[in-house]
């Protein structure tokens, strides 16, 4: 049974999730009520003709920095450097890209209007950030995601040239190794970052590293 919530900031435990991951309905999207579900294990979800649809998946999707798997067929690319990253400088840019990209296993896009509107906000904010791929000062790629003490918790990337977001995301993950970062959420299975490591673990195990990782955050 999915949770309806009300107009406090409270969400109910992980555990109440439905076994396809579902927690909650309803709510907001303000800053203080995404930045409390993130820190809580819990993200938003949901179709433009649904009510906001919180999540706390079972198994949970995530990659270790440090055990970033470079497919060989992308090590030419990354040496060839045919790609300028940059960070945080189109953010509306990206995730507006990410909101048009046509998915094959998707009737539409779970960006809202009213999502990408919330994560503008919390960019003004400092709290999501944007890494952007560029060919002669084209942006051709990208991904976006919330960052929160030494967690990355990613949100949707796209391409348009072949590689570019597979190269923005790499270049993310080894600054994110660098500078000591325990996990990436990943949220739900895909097997494109399955290809790059990405592996899931039990709901207990991520909010005991969740925990941990925001303990720089509090």
């Amino acid at each position: 049974m999915l949770y309806w919530l009300t107009n406090d900031l409270v969400f109910p435990p992980v555990d109440y999730a439905e076994d396809w991951g579902g927690l909650a309905l309803g709510g907001d999207l303000s800053p203080q009520r995404l930045l409390l579900a993130y820190r809580s294990g819990i993200f938003p979800w949901y179709d433009k003709d649904q009510p906001i649809i919180w999540h706390a998946p079972d198994p949970r999707f995530v990659l270790f920095p440090k055990k970033l798997h470079i497919p060989r067929s992308l090590k030419p690319t990354l040496n060839q450097k045919k790609f300028t990253i940059t960070y945080n400088q189109a953010f509306r840019e990206v995730i507006t890209h990410c909101q048009r990209v046509k998915r094959p296993d998707q009737p539409g896009t779970w960006i809202t209007d009213e999502m990408l509107e919330a994560y503008c906000e919390l960019h003004k904010l400092g709290r999501t950030h944007s890494v952007e791929a560029w060919q002669q000062d084209k942006l051709v790629g990208g991904l976006y995601g919330i960052s929160l003490g030494k967690i990355f918790f990613g949100e949707s990337m796209f391409s348009q040239v072949n590689n570019a977001s597979k190269v923005a995301f790499v270049t993310h993950v080894l600054d994110l190794t660098q500078k000591g970062f325990l996990l990436i959420d990943c949220q739900v299975h895909t097997p494109h970052l399955e290809r790059f490591g990405a592996e899931e673990i039990p709901r207990s195990q991520y909010m005991q590293i969740l925990h941990e990782a925001l303990e720089s955050d509090r």
